[in-house]
């Protein structure tokens, strides 16, 4: 009965976004319910229920080639639409692979063209190098969701112009402080893969000041530390 009801929902969210985007405006609703519907509070994707609703999923995604920001919007807006649209990518090639036990096992996922937009195909490492970290917002790192256990959690909301800066702000001290990603405590320091990834990202490489902005336990300058090892199995919802 729940998922009659949202799928509902998603229906009429369809309707609606194709008259939104007539009128020039970016348009996550369907997204957003899908994301609602198939993803838990702490992240976990129930990839099947991505699965049964992939006729719906299908045509947000197409809409996304069709209906994107140019130079005259808000900032805000793009780093909505690239965000989402970067995480969408990754929920696609899962659920048109699954069942897989990561998304390291497909084949060259990362540089993969994935979309066509304005006549420019895109990959993951496209969007996320040559447009996302050129707008130079170190926290898209903690938005961006690529199903693996080690990853950011992917959130069951999608990002809006109207939610994205409280958005950052939120998923990055999550992020942070969540002790399955980052140890910190007063005789231990291990960090996520993330901030050795992207460590110039990060206050120009000082990632200690950086993760003392939102870490709740602070860490002393010049402390030594370690990265965790990465975990790349899928995320997913028993």
């Amino acid at each position: 009965m729940k998922r009659i009801y949202f799928l509902m929902i998603v229906i009429v969210s369809c309707v609606c976004a194709n008259v939104y985007a007539q009128n020039n405006h970016i348009d996550h609703m369907v997204w957003d319910q899908l994301l609602l519907l198939n993803v838990s509070n702490d992240g976990k994707v129930d990839y099947k229920g991505f699965i049964r609703d992939k006729f719906l999923f299908d045509e947000y995604f197409k809409s996304l080639s069709t209906n994107y920001p140019d130079e005259n919007y808000e900032e805000t807006e793009k780093l909505a639409y690239w965000i989402n649209l970067y995480n969408a990518i990754v929920m696609k090639m899962i659920i048109d692979h699954y069942p897989v036990k990561s998304i390291n096992d497909l084949e060259n996922p990362w540089k993969k063209k994935s979309i066509t937009i304005n006549d420019v195909q895109y990959s993951l490492d496209d969007i996320e190098h040559t447009i996302l970290r050129k707008m130079d917002e170190p926290r898209i790192h903690f938005l961006l969701n690529c199903a693996a256990t080690s990853s950011p959690k992917l959130w069951n909301r999608a990002y809006t112009k109207r939610n994205i800066t409280k958005a950052l702000e939120e998923r990055t001290i999550d992020y942070i402080n969540d002790p399955t990603k980052n140890l910190i405590t007063q005789n231990k320091i291990k960090l996520s893969k993330v901030f050795e990834w992207y460590a110039k990202d990060f206050d120009s490489g000082d990632v200690i000041s950086y993760i003392n902005k939102y870490s709740k336990e602070k860490i002393r300058p010049k402390s030594s530390f370690e990265f965790l090892e990465y975990d790349w199995s899928l995320h997913e919802r028993e």
